[in-house]
Parts: structure tokens; C-alpha cells; sequence
């Protein structure tokens, strides 16, 4: 995997990086999805068949108490992550099917800085996660 940039911020962290931990990382840096432990664990294992889920749960718990990885909650019971410092975005989730859209809309972005300083605050970061089912007429993926 070349781009192995969750490694690099461990590292300039200070967390001691096991091997293990390196696939762990590997794995989230080549995520271009929203993974749950279980699926990193599939992944990772596909790398190193000696890892246990145990080894995934305490890493991406490191990762995540360091600011490394965003822990996502799409209310299907299983936490899911991604890289922190990804570009901002936003996700819209199909309640039917399962698919996470990311998304920017600058219009959103917008007002929700209008909305913070209407209220007297300046906007220092959000999230916005949209739970949706499709419109009548949109065949689901269920």
C-alpha cells in the first residue's frame, strides 16, 4: 500500500508502532469507505493472517483517542471510521440500503456559520449526517 499516512502521524505522535499496528494503519489509509472494526479486521487479516480483532478494536481506539481516526455512528450498531483529517464533507445515509454519500454543499456550509453567529458563536468545526430513505419511485438496494 503506498500512501501510508496514518503510520506517518503516529509516528510524528510519538505512539509506538508495532507492526500490527502498521497494517491497521495501512488498511485505514487505503480506506476509501467508512469500515466498522470487523471489516478492518477482515482486511488487516488479509495482510497479516496472525492479527486478532482484539489487535484492531485497541488500535483503532489508540488511533482514535490520539485525533487520528473519526469515530462515525450511522445508526447501524456498528461504530465506523475514517481518517480525521480527511477534507471536510458531510454524509447522507440510506436508511434502506446501507450506502453512505459523502458530500459538500457550499449552501450548508453557509448557513450553518450564519446559524452559529446568529446565535452569538463562531463555528470551530460540525458534522452533518443526513438519515434518509429514498423517495417513492427510486427503486432500494435492500
Amino acid at each position: 500500500m503506498s500512501d501510508d499516512r496514518i503510520s506517518r502521524r503516529c509516528e510524528e505522535l510519538g505512539l509506538r508502532m508495532t507492526e500490527q499496528r502498521r497494517v491497521v494503519a495501512q488498511v485505514l489509509s487505503a480506506a476509501d469507505d467508512h469500515p466498522d472494526a470487523e471489516e478492518l479486521y477482515r482486511r488487516a487479516s488479509q495482510i497479516d493472517p496472525k492479527i486478532s480483532i482484539a489487535t484492531v478494536y485497541r488500535t483503532v481506539k489508540l488511533f482514535e483517542e490520539a485525533g487520528i481516526l473519526e469515530r462515525l455512528d450511522f445508526r447501524d450498531g456498528r461504530a465506523r471510521y475514517e481518517d480525521a483529517e480527511r477534507d471536510h464533507h458531510d454524509h447522507l445515509i440510506d436508511l434502506h440500503s446501507g450506502e453512505i454519500i459523502e458530500f459538500v454543499d457550499e449552501e450548508i456550509e453557509r448557513l450553518q456559520q450564519k446559524i452559529a453567529e446568529r446565535l452569538g458563536y463562531r463555528l470551530v468545526d460540525h458534522r452533518l449526517e443526513l438519515f434518509c430513505v429514498p423517495l417513492s419511485g427510486k427503486k432500494c438496494e435492500s
